[in-house]
């Protein structure tokens, strides 16, 4: 189990097979696409370093002043663990919960902030209406592996349950992360993700998951708790490309005790986008390609009214 403090990189090699594999390739094609973006920035601000400097002040500085104003209007609403049914009028007092009350928190904390958000959620459990609640304002999606009663949602917000069914089971993780290193088609490009040849890529997933950009992605579905049962290998691949797509996504992984998890986080989620851990949940920030294009016209509208 991860411990309960700030994680940036795992400083313990594992011996298992699948570590030593992913040790001995070259660095995924996840981190690739990172670093190639990295050092491209890094070539531009060696052209133009004054301005780059001026203008990035700037920018802070208007980010804090939004973060400040964004903070002050999104105080999170007082929220009680034990009284779910105070925040959901069909939720009881007896649900049977599969998150620790510090991991819970967690994603409650986030959407407080973010709220109202995008949120799309990888699994459902009963617990998680409360997070549709808390979103009431924005936009909820479930993408559910276990066929619940669409009924117990509350038709009087924008939440939407989607049954998808999984057939690719958790003994299947080696060979489709040796697949995904090896394979150009399964660079993190959401342009291409419904028509993509990668094996790991959901392409059956409903039309409004591939047309919104996501503030704001759990994977808690499929269960992945055996080796016959519906592994997390594509969930976790597909939620890595989606959040490239837009803004800021924030992804919470559950379960990351599991190897399989945190196996497929690291390579598609990338350890360097690792805020921090709490109990079985990895929480990630990724910056998706339309931050760097609002970046860009922030900096030169600000250069022009500096001029």
């Amino acid at each position: 189990m991860p411990p309960d403090i700030l994680y940036f990189r795992p400083l313990v090699q594992f011996s298992h097979p699948l570590v030593i594999q992913a040790q001995q390739n070259p660095p995924s094609i996840f981190h690739k696409y990172q670093r190639v973006t990295k050092e491209m920035s890094l070539t531009k601000k060696k052209l133009i370093p004054i301005l780059v400097l001026i203008l990035s002040i700037i920018s802070v500085l208007r980010i804090l002043s939004l973060t400040l104003k964004t903070h002050s209007s999104h105080a999170s609403p007082p929220f009680s663990y034990t009284n779910e049914s105070s925040l959901h009028p069909r939720v009881s007092h007896n649900i049977t919960t599969t998150f620790r009350e510090k991991e819970f928190k967690v994603l409650t904390d986030l959407i407080a902030f973010k709220s109202p958000c995008n949120l799309l959620i990888f699994g459902f459990q009963p617990q998680f209406l409360i997070l549709s609640s808390m979103n009431e304002a924005g936009s909820t999606v479930f993408l559910d592996d276990n066929n619940h009663d669409r009924t117990t949602l509350n038709s009087n917000n924008n939440t939407h349950i989607h049954n998808l069914n999984y057939n690719v089971p958790t003994k299947e993780a080696y060979k489709l992360l040796k697949h995904a290193r090896n394979n150009p088609v399964c660079a993190p490009d959401p342009r291409y993700l419904q028509t993509s040849k990668c094996s790991l890529a959901l392409k059956n997933l409903p039309a409004i998951v591939y047309e919104k950009n996501w503030d704001v992605i759990l994977v808690d579905g499929p269960s992945g708790d055996s080796a016959e049962s519906p592994g997390r290998m594509a969930s976790i691949y597909t939620v890595g490309v989606l959040a490239r797509g837009g803004n800021v996504s924030d992804v919470i992984v559950h379960d990351v005790n599991r190897m399989v998890e945190k196996w497929f986080s690291w390579e598609f989620l990338c350890d360097e986008n690792l805020l921090y851990s709490k109990g079985k949940l990895w929480h990630f920030r990724i910056r998706g390609e339309i931050f760097d294009q609002i970046l860009v016209s922030t900096m030169v509208a600000s250069w022009f009214d500096i001029v």
